[in-house]
């Protein structure tokens, strides 16, 4: 017998299997814990097991060992979800553990959230990891970023060996450091100075800001250091062109090389100290007088070192001619200035006269 065929007639659909148990109850945990992160398994802890104090007999809770052995994992692990709970019940957030029983639900905090209270690395439990933390929390950023940069120093290497910005960011951390700590402070002078590059580098930053030490004193005190070694007030013409200098170089960014701006600052008002000097007789003349005192001073202090009480195991005609020669220098100079005073005396006793 042949059966006809409907051609009018549709194709059933095939039948939709039923929806398994086990897919429904992953995808119920799993948006569980898209919503909420570590805190779905941070209550689980939480609600089972005992807070310490308490003993086995008053709660139905275990000890955080016999939790891990059920769950398969490290009583470590546990620890730090139960930690977390506990700095979130301290804020307020979550319930505390004396409050909850085995299998009670609470409301949980958004999944965000739960990273500023967990911290999956034992080094969080040290003095070290506190103290990164804390600076973490200090910068507004979330403590288990600091932590794995700590614990992974080669990879901070070659982000600041590879990257300028991670190397300024990294340069002024130190900076901030070494303020604080003395004997940082001593190991990166060690290293500067047994760095040839860093040592050049160093000398030559010294003799700018030294320059711009110079410059700065000028415009803002008005007072000017001749040659000789014055203190006088600086003429207004140069203590404004002292303040033109000064402005460009706090202008300056501060990756820029001030060395040569700070050079061409120095130079100028050396050159304009030395004018201003040269073109006020009064001054001209305490300058020169003051040179030669000075060079009279180091002439005395030089000579008074001298010691000939083993003369005999040194001596040498080149030394007695080189000190005939200053004798007849000194009489020169003693010659010199007793003239000059007996023309001074004269000039006095004819404009007596």
């Amino acid at each position: 017998m042949t059966l006809a065929l409907d051609p009018s007639a549709e194709p059933s659909a095939p039948a939709v299997p039923p929806l398994s148990d086990l897919v429904a109850r992953d995808a119920r945990e799993f948006g569980v814990y898209a919503r909420t992160g570590g805190w779905a398994f941070a209550l689980m802890v939480a609600r089972s097991v005992r807070p310490g104090g308490q003993a086995a007999g008053e709660t139905p809770k275990v000890s955080a060992k016999e939790f891990a052995e059920l769950a398969g994992c490290s009583p470590e692990r546990v620890m730090r979800y139960y930690r977390a709970w506990d700095r979130a019940a301290d804020d307020g957030l979550v319930p505390h553990f004396e409050a909850l029983r085995p299998g009670q639900e609470a409301d949980l905090p958004d999944a965000d959230v739960w990273l500023s209270y967990y911290v999956s690395r034992t080094s969080a439990t040290s003095e070290r990891g506190t103290a990164i933390a804390q600076a973490a929390e200090a910068e507004g950023i979330r403590p288990t970023k600091a932590l794995e940069v700590a614990e992974n120093p080669t990879a901070l290497r070659a982000a600041i060996l590879a990257d300028p910005s991670t190397a300024r960011a990294a340069r002024a951390a130190l900076l901030d450091r070494v303020r604080e700590d003395p004997g940082l402070q001593a190991e990166l002078a060690r290293d500067v100075v047994r760095t040839d590059d860093l040592k050049k580098a160093v000398a030559s930053e010294n003799r700018a800001a030294e320059r711009i030490g110079y410059v700065r004193r000028i415009a803002e005190s008005g007072q000017i250091r001749t040659p000789a070694g014055q203190t006088v007030e600086a003429p207004a013409p140069l203590r404004v062109e002292a303040e033109r200098h000064l402005s460009l170089l706090d202008e300056l960014e501060e990756d820029e090389d001030s060395g040569e701006w700070a050079a061409e600052a120095y130079d100028t008002m050396r050159s304009l100290v030395a004018e201003a000097v040269e073109a006020d007789p009064c001054l001209r003349v305490q300058e020169r007088r003051t040179k030669f005192y000075s060079s009279l001073q180091k002439a005395t202090r030089a000579f008074e070192e001298l010691t000939f009480d083993d003369a005999q195991d040194f001596y040498e005609d080149d030394m007695v001619q080189r000190l005939e020669e200053l004798q007849q220098a000194i009489g020169s100079c003693l010659a010199a200035l007793r003239g000059a005073r007996g023309e001074q005396e004269s000039q006095g006793n004819q404009s007596h006269g």
